[in-house]
């Protein structure tokens, strides 16, 4: 199993990153306030800076650690990568199960009924921790209709009918999502999801995480060979990355839902880390953003058994597992593909 590597995040818009032997820098003004061995790193994401050496990229290049340039709020900008991994028969084959209505459908099918399930163990989960507590009635509800919402995705003919399903279902678990705060609730709150931009601090703070996600997934991708931009279910569209987008969805309640409500309910953030702009989005404040990347680098860290493969391994390595099984039954080594189900 892959070695769990660390990304670089780089939050000050001032810093300016550079090569020194074996070593990635991070210098402010003339001053250097970071280095790291560039073995040590599988990626940088840096959101919004002075720039970076062509040496650096250079040895980032070869070394085969991705970076990615975000805006200040973490709008994808691009990626700087090397030459794509894997075998180009496995990506010949992933462009023509994409052009299959019926090989899409297939896989459609097993990303949105590990999002589904594992959107109602989120669910689930805070009925047991608070059902004594709190009225839990309407999130019973929604739970119950998500779960027979899964037979009908297997019973699902088109790739429209998933996306409406999917669509549904997404709904009704946001529509429930706001009762799941028990803490902090005139600052955190949640109308429904909202996004390009966010309009209060819960929508702002989701989208934070899943822009992290899907890095995550990219960079997954892109190590077992696949190409991220061609997916199953969204289809494709210049600079949509499609695939990455497919595959996030059966890790989005797990890892970036659980990781934002538990900043919430513990009090990690409070409503001084948000600034609303003129426009009426929200954004996150420098501070606010590093405390999501601690959070975000510390979950990564725990230990989680894997459902299919019965081995543990730590959550960050979730994309590259889910990538790598992706690639497998691509291959033909395995029958189906096993979506990540939380138990």
């Amino acid at each position: 199993m892959r070695k769990l590597l660390n990304v670089l995040y780089v939050t000050n818009p001032d810093a300016y990153l550079t090569k020194d032997g074996e070593n990635l820098v991070v210098r402010v003004g003339e001053g250097e306030v970071f280095r790291v061995p560039i073995h040590l790193l599988e990626g940088v994401v840096v959101f919004g800076h002075l720039g970076a050496s062509p040496a650096l990229l250079g040895m980032c290049l070869e070394r085969g650690v991705t970076m990615s340039l975000l805006t200040p709020y973490g709008k994808h900008l691009a990626t700087v990568q090397g030459l794509p991994q894997g075998n180009v028969l496995l990506r010949r084959k992933q462009y023509r199960w994409a052009d299959s209505e019926s090989l899409s459908l297939k896989l459609a099918k097993a990303f949105i009924i590990g999002k589904a399930v594992n959107s109602r163990t989120v669910l689930r989960r805070f009925i047991s921790d608070y059902g004594s507590k709190v009225d839990t009635t309407p999130i019973e509800s929604v739970n119950k209709i998500i779960a027979r919402n899964v037979p009908k995705l297997l019973q699902a003919t088109t790739l429209d009918e998933v996306r409406g399903i999917e669509g549904e279902t997404a709904r009704l678990y946001f529509s429930v999502f706001d009762q799941l705060i028990v803490s902090q609730k005139a600052e955190f709150f949640m109308r429904g999801r909202n996004r390009r931009p966010p309009l209060d601090n819960v929508n702002a703070l989701l989208s934070f995480f899943y822009t992290l996600l899907l890095h995550e997934t990219k960079a997954a991708l892109q190590s077992v060979g696949l190409d991220p931009f061609v997916g199953f279910l969204h289809r494709d569209r210049p600079g949509r990355l499609s695939l990455a987008l497919d595959l996030m969805e059966e890790l989005r309640p797990y890892l970036a839902d659980r990781t934002a409500l538990s900043l919430i309910n513990r009090m990690q953030l409070s409503g001084g880390d948000f600034v609303q702009q003129v426009s009426g989005g929200v954004i996150l404040t420098e501070g606010a953003r590093k405390t999501l990347l601690e959070a975000w680098q510390k979950r990564k860290q725990e230990e989680i058994t894997h459902p299919f493969l019965d081995e543990k391994m730590p959550v960050g390595l979730l994309p590259y597992t889910q990538a790598l099984l992706l690639a497998r039954h691509l291959r033909g080594d395995i029958d189906q593909y096993p979506p990540f189900i939380w138990k």
